[in-house]
């Protein structure tokens, strides 16, 4: 996504220059990767434009590999415009109805680069750009899934693209998939399969055990408990049950820090409103 801020602060209409640059999650991710001496690659759609050729050009600035972006000459690069209203308040404003980003497609992906890199990296805002956006995010975490590429999630929610219920139901269902997830800047979770998980919350660790379930129906098993064992694609990776049926403010009273880490951001999804996205669509894996 391409950036464009004006350089001295007060309202737009008074500005007498704009930087022009390049912002998103992802891509911020890569860099950073990148700047610690670690290969990254970059995957995602931009226009066929000037602002979409910036937005590559910037990365492999940086070094990150772009050899498998889509320029896509049905939209245009996505455009975020950021005025500084005070020293201390900016505000933000998105052009991303109908871009490229929002365009991005499974068979956009680079399935080899998935399946050899040892993390890929996600972010909440893609899935929120659509359909077609959300389904190349769960086609991307089968492809890791299935080469044990290692999930990251970072939540990135953004009141501006999608509504608190939809968030919350789809951020629930990518967490159970992830092996780590970010909720906010305080709240980290990592799971470990049949070892339970970490959350770490305010800075705090907290260890929790994989559940033990019941098993019903099964002959020789029947009212016994067994642990459950991980496995990402039902979203039951190890960890306690991430709530994916139930209500976000129950999940908030649960006993184990890390279902009540989980469930405390998705009930503040259902009453929040934050400031639009920012983030270049698309996924990052580096290995």
């Amino acid at each position: 996504m391409a950036l464009l801020s004006s350089t001295e602060v007060g309202l737009l209409r008074h500005a007498a220059t704009m930087r022009l640059g390049a912002a998103g999650a992802e891509s911020n991710v890569a860099i950073g990767v990148r700047r610690l001496g670690l290969p990254a690659a970059w995957m995602g759609r931009v226009g066929d434009d000037e602002l979409g050729r910036l937005v590559l050009a910037k990365l492999r600035g940086e070094q990150v590999d772009v050899d498998a972006a889509v320029l896509d000459g049905g939209g245009p690069t996505g455009l975020m415009i950021k005025e500084q209203r005070t020293a201390d308040i900016a505000r933000v404003v998105y052009h991303r109805r109908h871009s490229a980003g929002s365009r991005l497609e499974p068979r956009d992906l680079d399935e080899a680069r998935i399946r050899a890199a040892r993390v890929l990296h996600l972010t909440g805002i893609t899935p929120a750009l659509g359909a077609s956006a959300r389904a190349a995010v769960h086609a991307a975490i089968d492809v890791a899934a299935g080469a044990g590429t290692l999930v990251s999630l970072d939540f990135n929610y953004r009141a501006a693209l999608w509504s608190a219920e939809e968030a919350a139901a789809e951020l629930r269902d990518l967490t159970g998939r992830a092996d780590l997830a970010a909720l906010g800047p305080r709240h980290a979770v990592v799971k470990r399969g049949p070892a339970g998980a970490v959350a770490v919350v305010d800075g705090t660790p907290h260890t929790v055990p994989a559940p033990r379930v019941r098993e019903r129906g099964l002959p020789g098993h029947r009212g016994r408990l067994r642990r459950l064992r991980g496995h990402r694609a039902r979203g039951l990776g190890g960890a306690p049950d991430l709530g994916g049926a139930a209500p976000p403010r129950a999940l908030e009273r649960h006993r184990h820090p890390l279902t009540a880490a989980v469930g405390a951001a998705a009930a503040r999804l259902q009453g929040r409103r934050g400031p639009p996205p920012i983030g270049v669509p698309g996924v990052a894996g580096w290995g």
